[in-house]
């Protein structure tokens, strides 16, 4: 059985959001054949868990951690227990829209491609004016990437990306937070021959809403692309 994708969501209390979130994936990739979403909830203590375990029909399996593990963990153990030819990450608030996928499948289905990632700052509808500290060290960290890996990205820290899961062995990953992604794309990078970019909308929550990324993870991420780059 071919399953063309496996969209990975890393969940920690969003037991407003989560519910909006897979209904939504459900009608993107209703026609896409074969898939499989994999949420994986890091010990929610608002309530998030037994919504999800109230409505499996909306996902196909369910990981509980015991302990707050953190995103990268989640998205570890989702790589594991994946078994799609591609990887989704989908984020369980409602600043991205499960609809901007439809601009992945169109890259899918022409290029073959091995990384596409979503770029919020080629928004095709909207964007929430957002911080501009968060903004600034986005586009830091995106050109010291580009540098460094010799590519022409516009946000590498969008939650939006997909790419081939034999690029990939979660076994090897080493990191467990927020700098788990600059970990994975590059290691993909240094891989891939067929890199794109989609533009994508986005709608950012502020801290107070939720919003979990720390200015500390900014230099996580700093070492992270260094360390993935020169050792």
């Amino acid at each position: 059985m071919n399953i063309f994708a496996s969209v990975l969501i890393a969940v920690y209390n969003e037991k407003s959001s989560i519910l909006n979130i897979l209904k939504k994936l459900q009608l993107v990739f209703q026609d896409r054949g074969m898939y499989e979403i994999i949420v994986i909830n890091d010990c929610s203590n608002d309530g998030t868990r037994e919504i999800l375990e109230s409505n499996t029909n909306l996902y196909n399996k369910l990981i509980n951690n015991d302990a707050n593990m953190g995103k990268g963990a989640c998205i570890k153990k989702g790589l594991e227990n994946s078994k799609g030819k591609y990887i989704f990450f989908q984020d369980a608030d409602n600043e991205y829209d499960p609809k901007d996928f439809i601009r992945f499948f169109d890259v899918i289905d022409n290029f073959d491609p091995d990384l596409i990632i979503g770029s919020r700052f080629k928004f095709p509808n909207y964007i929430r004016s957002h911080y501009f500290i968060n903004k600034l060290a986005n586009f830091i960290l995106t050109n010291f990437f580009n540098i460094l890996y010799n590519t022409t990205f516009t946000d590498i820290y969008s939650c939006y990306a997909v790419f081939k899961k034999n690029l990939i062995v979660p076994s090897e990953l080493k990191t467990e937070g927020f700098e788990q992604h600059a970990e994975i794309l590059c290691k993909i990078t240094k891989k891939a021959t067929k890199l794109y970019e989609v533009p994508i909308n986005y709608n950012g929550r502020t801290y107070e809403q939720g919003k979990k990324i720390k200015y500390s993870d900014f230099f996580k991420v700093v070492y992270q692309i260094l360390k993935m780059r020169f050792f």
